[in-house]
């Protein structure tokens, strides 16, 4: 970033996901970006190794932490904003409309009457527009719905933190079919950071490399309008429209959306433990996706925009 503020890039190999420490060099006060707690499938354990990244980089440059920023509920990995906090301190914040994923999604897991869907897991809901600061630097949280109702895009500095409604110009865009999305709402959103000035850097969550190039998360929004796959400049909304619609038709369920959202509507915290100790996963039986064995003919990896 600029000499007023460095940002440090986390990548996830397991998850593809890109974590991010931004810092204001005048006061060594930090936010980190959508931290990722990582979990086996298989045998159904945790562990903070990714997370434990983050937390050796902040202590060796004796950072402090304000907030633990996240652009969506995500469905791809579960947060470890809970344990960054937990470790590191900082207020867990994302954008309001929070409330109608957890409302969705308490439906979807029968959760009981505890689970309040009200965003009080959270300790800072953003308003669309909400200016806040990072030691002397003031940020910016905008609201980029489409992808989920929630989604927020973050503006620091020169940079933009766009979570999942932006990919590599190569990759594309975000799907729009998970409960709440919007392809339309999509399309309004990127063009809305597209209309940042054109040298802005933007930092996206994932990336999905294609033709075997090494992963990355940092491009500009010159480069997003003349390359973007999906979205460049002259694409209109009605085409954007159809070709989100036909794509995401083909896209499995991504591998980890059941166990995350049950965490990352918590704030990255895990279900409370039942009598015995231990804390459950609840997996609904078919109510996501297709029928199995229906998948289309090519399908793409489950994960992939």
């Amino acid at each position: 970033m600029s000499a007023r503020a460095t940002v440090h890039a986390f990548f996830d190999d397991k998850t593809w996901t890109v974590s991010y420490v931004v810092s204001d060099n005048a006061t060594h006060c930090a936010a980190v970006v959508d931290p990722v707690l990582d979990f086996d499938m298989k045998s159904g354990r945790t562990s903070t190794e990714q997370a434990d990244r983050l937390l050796a980089y902040i202590r060796h440059n004796d950072l402090t932490v304000q907030w633990i920023l996240e652009t969506h509920a995500h469905a791809d990995h579960l947060s470890g904003a809970r344990y960054i906090k937990e470790q590191a301190g900082g207020r867990i914040a994302i954008g309001e409309q929070i409330t109608q994923v957890q409302s969705t999604f308490k439906r979807l897991y029968h959760l009981d009457r505890h689970f309040l869907p009200d965003g009080t897991q959270f300790d800072h809901l953003f308003r669309d527009g909400e200016i806040f600061t990072i030691g002397q630097m003031e940020a910016q949280a905008v609201l980029v719905p489409g992808h989920t109702p929630a989604d927020m895009a973050y503006l620091m500095d020169d940079a933009a933190f766009v979570g999942d409604t932006l990919f590599m110009p190569d990759v594309g865009t975000a799907r729009a079919d998970f409960p709440g999305g919007d392809a339309r709402q999509l399309y309004r959103s990127v063009r809305r950071l597209l209309a940042l000035p054109e040298r802005t850097r933007l930092f996206v969550c994932h990336d999905y490399p294609p033709g075997g190039r090494a992963p990355a998360w940092e491009t500009t929004v010159a480069e997003q309008r003349a390359r973007n796959i999906h979205v460049h400049d002259g694409v209109s909304e009605d085409d954007f429209v159809r070709m989100r619609t036909a794509r995401d038709a083909t896209l499995e369920v991504p591998t980890l959306i059941l166990p995350s959202l049950q965490v990352n509507i918590r704030a990255g915290q895990l279900p409370p433990p039942e009598d015995d100790g231990v804390s459950y996963l609840k997996i609904p039986l078919n109510v996501l996706g297709r029928p199995a064995g229906s998948a289309a003919a090519g399908t793409p990896p489950a994960a992939s925009p």
